[in-house]
């Protein structure tokens, strides 16, 4: 598989006005992308028009999609998933806290035949952006309880960069509206064995609350229990839409 022109590019929105635009541009410059899909969760501000008048500049290669309520970034997501035509999809936040510039080494192991989902992890070694040490406390806790579950060894489950396969992404049965999102996708990776999960190093550059952060507490709160749902009581049967052998062969 070639790097270029392999990405679908799913980014939720809500109340972006002010990165939108900035973060559209470095995703459309980037090589590996061949389409933008840009969920709109009922934004107050406006986000949405301004994203339109882009997409309709764009000769489609960013395509708007409109939740008439909002329904949390989980359900933005899971709509972007299901709207995706390339063979690869990545998660892209429209708050500029992580870098297009890291596609390749995201991408990278799929490319190259060796993954079928790829975490990106903030909490490798290396140069970045001094973070809040209790989200980073946190972040860590939460991994910890989800490696334990799951039985895979992540650094950073709640990462937003996650890059699949299409055929995988859109094996998934989804429900999470929320944040549980990436305890949710996580969950059913692990548990679907025969998939290959690699995890690479990512730049991160964190917001303060000041400048939009929206995650709290109460989102770590509702992790654990969507880690003891999807990990514990939710049948495995229900992960899936069809066997693995038939999706991967």
């Amino acid at each position: 598989m070639k790097s270029e022109k392999v990405l679908s590019v799913v980014i939720p929105v809500y109340n972006e006005a002010k990165t939108i635009c900035e973060i559209l541009d470095e995703v459309a410059r980037r090589p590996e992308t061949a389409e933008i899909i840009v969920v709109d969760d009922a934004s107050k501000d406006n986000s949405r028009g301004i994203i339109q008048e882009y997409a309709d500049r764009s000769e489609g290669k960013v395509r708007l999609f409109c939740q008439e309520m909002n329904k949390g970034k989980g359900a933005a997501i899971r709509r972007g998933f299901d709207e995706a035509r390339s063979p690869i999809v990545i998660i892209q936040d429209a708050d500029k806290e992580y870098s297009p510039e890291d596609y390749p080494v995201m991408i990278a192991p799929i490319v190259s035949g060796k993954a079928d989902v790829v975490y990106g992890s903030r909490f490798h070694e290396g140069a970045g952006k001094v973070l809040y040490f209790r989200h980073t406390m946190g972040n860590k806790l939460l991994t910890f309880v989800s490696n334990v579950l799951t039985d895979i060894k992540l650094t950073d489950m709640e990462t937003c960069y996650k890059a699949f396969k299409r055929e995988v992404i859109q094996n998934l049965n989804l429900d999470s509206d929320r944040f549980g999102i990436e305890v949710e996708l996580t969950a059913k990776f692990a548990h679907a064995r025969n998939l290959r999960i690699y995890e690479v190093p990512i730049s991160y550059h964190g917001r303060t609350y000041d400048e939009g952060k929206k995650i709290t507490w109460k989102d770590g709160v509702a992790a654990i229990w969507h880690m003891i749902k999807y990990n514990r009581l939710q049948g495995k049967s229900k992960f899936y839409r069809k066997p693995w052998k038939e999706v991967l062969g």
